[in-house]
């Protein structure tokens, strides 16, 4: 108060209750905001009109429910792709998955060579085409409502969204374009002249090669990934969930689910058809084929069954 010294009284007065209604109203909104922390309001997300952010949806049990190889591997029967003895372990091996949900890395590699047997020497045109055919006979009705009100959410926000599965890249594109989403990454197999040959383009898109997949995309089309989101069911998928600025679990499996609530992640369960606990605010140049997996239940049973 001393630098108001010179003023006279009356004017000193005033001008230290001026001082005073500035400090206690500062002093007021300053509370304020801190009483407002402790609640947080959750920012709007996708954010409209992000043009460097995108969505990135893993496929089997996250989209849709149960293995789109399972399903592809049905359709492929009903058209004698494969003999009748299969379809028991084929069966069986649909329910287990759509039960237990676990991708086995092993079975997988048995599986994948099982069904580059079954394509070599088919035409790519013609897996395309039957691969529409099964998406409406077996597919349609298993994509999970409340996984397509997320991706739904982000077309919205005009943002891309794009699957990113070990499936068939033929079938994962299917599925992308009868969803309305920009595209799809996944597993490719090697063709010459539209024909099959039996062999892989690389390795399946799994695991890791998904979080490989997903940066060589972001970086070609110009994507932060902090600020993209990744959806998930499986802890094989922490590699790429782990890359965003946005991980989601979606129908997690037990190791996701863990790891999940330990990083304060955000989970979604559509299984029981309830949204799950929310945990924590949500802060490729893709390879992809036929081959991939098509024939994976009648790999894995004849394994159990020899």
């Amino acid at each position: 108060m001393a630098a108001l010294g010179w003023l006279t009284p009356r004017r000193r007065s005033a001008t230290a209750r001026s001082v005073l209604a500035g400090e206690a109203s500062a002093e007021a909104a300053r509370k304020s905001s801190q009483e407002g922390a402790g609640t947080p309001q959750e920012p709007e997300f996708p954010v409209r009109g992000d043009e460097r952010a995108a969505a990135f949806f893993d496929l089997d049990n996250t989209v849709m429910q149960g293995a789109a190889l399972f399903h592809f591997g049905r359709g492929l029967y009903k058209r004698k792709f494969f003999e009748t003895r299969d379809l028991a372990r084929f069966a069986w091996q649909q329910a287990w998955f759509r039960l237990a949900g676990i991708e086995d890395p092993e079975h997988m590699q048995e599986a994948r060579d099982s069904a580059l047997s079954i394509v070599k020497g088919h035409r790519v045109a013609e897996l395309k085409a039957i691969g529409e055919e099964i998406y409406d006979e077996y597919m349609a009705e298993r994509i999970w409502p409340g996984t397509r009100a997320l991706a739904q959410a982000h077309l919205d926000a005009g943002q891309k969204v794009w699957l990113v599965t070990a499936a068939p890249v033929e079938i994962a594109q299917v599925i992308a374009r009868r969803l309305g989403l920009t595209g799809a990454l996944g597993t490719v197999a090697e063709s010459v002249d539209g024909v099959y040959t039996g062999k892989l383009v690389g390795e399946p898109l799994h695991g890791p090669a998904k979080a490989e997949a997903v940066r060589a995309l972001a970086a070609a089309e110009g994507l932060d990934l902090s600020r993209c989101a990744a959806y998930s069911d499986s802890h094989n998928d922490i590699p790429m969930l782990s890359l965003v600025g946005h991980p989601y679990a979606i129908n997690p499996d037990h190791k996701l689910r863990k790891y999940a609530r330990e990083h304060d992640w955000r989970l979604r369960d559509y299984r029981t058809g309830r949204k799950a606990a929310k945990v924590g605010i949500p802060a490729a140049a893709g390879v992809g084929a036929v081959a991939g997996g098509t024939a994976a239940a009648i790999a894995l049973h004849r394994r159990r069954f020899r």
